[in-house]
């Protein structure tokens, strides 16, 4: 008596008996493997969950002020755009941050676009007359997160955050040479500011107003391009005035005349050369299984390099081609005494959640080729074997395919 099969039997029945069915099981096989050694190895999961910060300058204006006539109208207007799943509003003096995270799956170029078209055919919600700055769109997704960091340190006492700073400027622009990162900035770092802080006392007895010191330095540290000067061969472009660069510049402005004679900023002011406040602060201390040389110097201050890389690329390859390079800049970008700890390694963690996947994936086929191997036979055992192997491996290929 002949059964009669189903359309999973039919097909099962038809390939099982042609000549073809080998060959598209090797093909399946390689193509597996080829999705294997190809699928980039990453830590966060690429789904697309993008966001944006808005920042809308006020000069002048308060918080409170900022957030009734700046903040609260962006948001609902903001809040109008297809896709938007949440939006916040912080308010400060002088500016407004607005963070638009999207539904997850949206397009990022799409939403992208959206906001942009939103921000500016709207802009009619802005307080006319106010001051109100040009909105700044920062967007955001999950590729701006740094798969490496590498936190610079030091046990000389005399070396602290903006001496670091500096070290890890030059060494932003040689690890940007490495092939698949994005973006490479530092954390804590202090700006470099030439402060000048005014003598009232000596600002009185020269006769000047702070006003002629804001004016003086205005006019000094400008310049102007392609000026034309008409001489008698004829025309000619020249540049006027420079930048001021280094503090003694600074010190040796004229700002104004005495008793017939000059001023200088130096006799009304201290001039002063070096760091900033900081944005954001970095230590680095010691747990119980640091290095010797960390567990010493106990905390310290410190700067941090955040590496990010491109979107697809392998977080494996580049994280250790970034710390590779790292080190083959010692003794020349970074000098004795400044030590680096790697704080994030995003390519180890995921090269080893990969492998661990892999062999999840084996020990699960193992099982079920054992099982069937005790209950059914050693052929059946092999056929079912090869049919999951085969089936995993172009599931991975088709999944690498799709993006």
């Amino acid at each position: 008596m002949k059964t009669k099969l189903g359309l999973s039997g039919g097909i099962a029945r038809r390939f099982q008996s042609t000549q073809i069915t080998p060959l598209l099981a090797l093909v399946g096989l390689l193509m597996g493997v080829f999705a294997v050694l190809v699928t980039p190895r990453e830590e966060e999961p690429q789904i697309n969950v993008t966001f944006a910060n808005v920042f809308i300058p006020f000069p002048g204006a308060a918080a409170q002020e900022v957030e009734s006539l700046v903040a609260s109208p962006a948001e609902q207007v903001l809040s109008e755009i297809e896709g938007i799943k949440h939006v916040y509003s912080t308010s400060m003096p002088g500016m407004a941050v607005l963070t638009v995270q999207y539904e997850v799956g949206e397009d990022r170029t799409d939403a992208i676009v959206r906001l942009f078209s939103k921000i500016f055919s709207k802009q009619d919600w802005l307080p006319p007359g106010l001051g109100v700055g040009q909105p700044i769109v920062k967007p955001k997704g999950i590729d701006d997160v740094p798969i490496v960091s590498l936190t610079l340190w030091s046990d000389d006492p005399d070396k602290g955050s903006y001496d670091l700073a500096q070290v890890a400027h030059a060494i932003e622009v040689e690890l940007k040479r490495v092939p698949g990162t994005r973006d490479i900035y530092t954390i804590g770092d202090p700006d470099r500011v030439v402060a000048v802080t005014l003598d009232p006392q000596a600002l009185a007895s020269h006769n000047l107003d702070p006003r002629d010191l804001r004016l003086a330095l205005m006019a000094a540290n400008s310049t102007r391009d392609n000026i034309e000067v008409v001489t008698e061969d004829g025309e000619m472009l020249v540049q006027a005035g420079v930048f001021l660069s280094h503090a003694e510049d600074l010190g040796n402005l004229v700002v104004g005349v005495f008793d017939g004679k000059p001023v200088y900023l130096r006799d009304v002011a201290t001039i002063r050369e070096g760091a900033d406040t900081p944005q954001s602060y970095v230590w680095i201390g010691a747990g119980p299984h640091a290095p010797a040389a960390l567990a010493q110097a106990g905390e310290r201050p410190a700067v941090t390099i955040a590496v990010a890389k491109k979107p697809g690329t392998n977080a494996v390859d580049i994280a250790s081609a970034v710390i590779q390079r790292f080190e083959q800049l010692r003794g020349i970008y970074v000098p004795d005494g400044v030590q680096v700890e790697v704080t994030r390694n995003y390519g180890a963690t995921a090269d080893a959640k990969a492998k661990k996947l892999i062999s999840k994936l084996i020990f699960a086929t193992a099982s079920v080729v054992l099982l069937v191997l005790l209950t059914l036979g050693w052929r059946e055992a092999v056929i079912v074997g090869a049919a999951v192997i085969v089936t995993l491996l172009i599931t991975l290929f088709a999944s690498w395919a799709w993006g």
